[in-house]
């Protein structure tokens, strides 16, 4: 199969692009900046919780991007359950009958989870839990559409993991977080090995000004100077465009 990643294309192409947890802060970011480089007739699956979120971002992103006719669908769903997952692929399926030459799959859902030191994690439910939404449900989606959207000859593949700077590095009382960002990091870096036909991204944005870090500071009184969510975004966007990172990298916003 020729290698599709040889170039560095300065727009997505006609693409299929997903991105969970689209409706408010980073997500939302992202669907403004990956709309800017769709190409005409090009899809945008907008998956998240609140559907009225959902809704607004559409109309913002349709008024800017009328000229290119995009396709935008919404899919207010838990992807820790079976229905949101599956939601999201079906939708998926029904636009793989037109000619997309790019997919990419940004995997932005996230939660923080309970702070606390190891000991107190004695509820497997709780653990469970969080590692359905957190971890599960990314690799149950990504290989959902890899099956809709086979690699063959032509298509660009790409995944992104949102990752962080502890999917790397323990903290302690952040035992939940850290375990599920460092297995999402191997589970990805899994998927870089296998399929060399789909270029794979652990991006950490690093500390953006997002209802989740309002939580952290909350919760542990620790004060981070905040990003604008626009500006680790537009980062991201720039390293899919210029497209010269490894597969399976872990790249970080500090660093790039």
């Amino acid at each position: 199969m020729p290698d599709v990643y040889s170039a560095s294309p300065r727009t997505l192409g006609k693409c299929i692009c997903i991105i969970t947890g689209a409706s408010k802060g980073f997500g939302r970011a992202l669907a403004h900046e990956v709309s800017c480089f769709l190409m005409s007739g090009s899809v945008l699956i907008l998956v998240a919780r609140s559907e009225n979120l959902l809704q607004q971002l559409k109309e913002e992103l349709q008024s800017i991007t009328e000229e290119q006719q995009l396709v935008v669908h919404c899919i207010a769903a838990d992807l820790s359950t079976k229905e949101g997952l599956n939601e999201t692929v079906r939708v998926a399926r029904q636009e793989a009958v037109n000619e997309i030459d790019h997919v990419l799959l940004i995997n932005n859902a996230a939660s923080l989870g309970n702070i606390s030191q190891f000991a107190t994690f004695s509820d497997l439910d709780e653990v469970n839990s969080y590692l359905s939404f957190n971890l599960s449900s990314s690799l149950v989606l990504t290989a959902g559409i890899l099956q809709v959207f086979p690699c063959r000859p032509g298509l660009r593949w790409t995944v992104v993991n949102v990752s962080s700077v502890f999917a790397l590095k323990a903290l302690p009382c952040w035992v939940l977080y850290c375990t599920a960002k460092a297995a999402r990091n191997m589970m990805f870096n899994v998927l870089a090995k296998e399929e060399p036909n789909v270029k794979v991204l652990s991006y950490s944005p690093g500390p953006m000004d997002t209802e989740l870090q309002k939580d952290i500071q909350r919760l542990t009184g620790v004060i981070n100077q905040l990003l604008p969510c626009q500006e680790p975004a537009a980062k991201l966007m720039k390293l899919l465009l210029d497209n010269d990172f490894p597969s399976g990298a872990h790249l970080d916003f500090f660093t790039v």
